[in-house]
């Protein structure tokens, strides 16, 4: 293979990587559903090859679970797995949150509080998938903010991790969602008193509250990986972060 070879074929597995994840994301791949290399190569108008790379990188991105003679299927994470995730991103997200403070630019508390009429907005619409964006675009850009980009890649590794599981997929009624969105207001309160004892305060309890929700619909924790312990996707709302 040439060096251009290479490169084209890097760039391909990059956009289908990217398409894929947007699918995911959108609930057209739900948890567990498979994911065919053939069938996708065919959809997206590429061989097979980078669509299996891109797998690879979805897999080690834990949103894909791959099996010898079985394929890829969409991962469906433990209830566990997703309440150490919510733990590490307010962590993550609470020390980024302070290091933001000192690079906010004007406007961007105001662009925050637009973001969570945004997300009130889709709530009200009963757009599921727009409030999970316009959430993702809320936490990012104080992510943004922090000047770290070490911390900003994490952040993005986990992210879809949680939202692929928690705000596309479960997608029935019984949350209020405009009272989700509201659960981000305390975060611009405490950055716009710049404290970061109320930062990481405000972080902490924002995902503990998601967790709280989580765990209200999923009372019981996974027991060897016994699927009748999981919730099926109908039973479930949607918990936007």
């Amino acid at each position: 293979m040439t060096d251009e070879a290479g490169i084209t074929r890097s760039v391909l597995s990059e956009q289908v990587k990217g398409r894929l994840l947007q699918a995911i994301l959108d609930g057209r791949y739900p948890p567990g559903a498979r994911i065919v290399e053939t069938r996708v190569a065919k959809e997206f108008g590429t061989s097979q090859a980078p669509v299996r790379e891109a797998l690879r990188d979805l897999e080690a991105l834990g949103v894909v679970e791959t099996a010898p003679f079985k394929g890829a299927r969409v991962r469906q994470p433990s209830m566990e797995e997703l309440m150490e995730a919510f733990e590490v991103r307010a962590i993550l997200e609470g020390h980024g949150a302070c290091l933001a403070v000192e690079n906010l630019e004007d406007g961007d508390l105001e662009r925050l509080g637009n973001l969570v009429d945004r997300m009130r907005a889709a709530a009200e619409a009963g757009d599921p998938l727009a409030e999970a964006e316009v959430d993702t675009q809320f936490h990012q850009l104080i992510l943004h903010r922090s000047g770290n980009a070490t911390l900003e890649r994490v952040w993005s590794a986990l992210e879809p991790f949680l939202r692929t599981y928690i705000t596309i997929v479960s997608l029935s009624t019984g949350v209020d969602r405009r009272a989700v969105a509201d659960r981000h207001i305390p975060i611009i309160e405490a950055l716009r008193r710049g404290n970061p004892a109320l930062i990481e305060d405000a972080f902490h309890l924002h995902f503990e509250a998601a967790a709280a929700a989580l765990a209200e619909v999923w009372p019981h924790r996974d027991r060897e990986g016994d699927p009748a312990e999981r919730p099926k996707p109908d039973d479930m709302p949607a918990i936007a972060i």
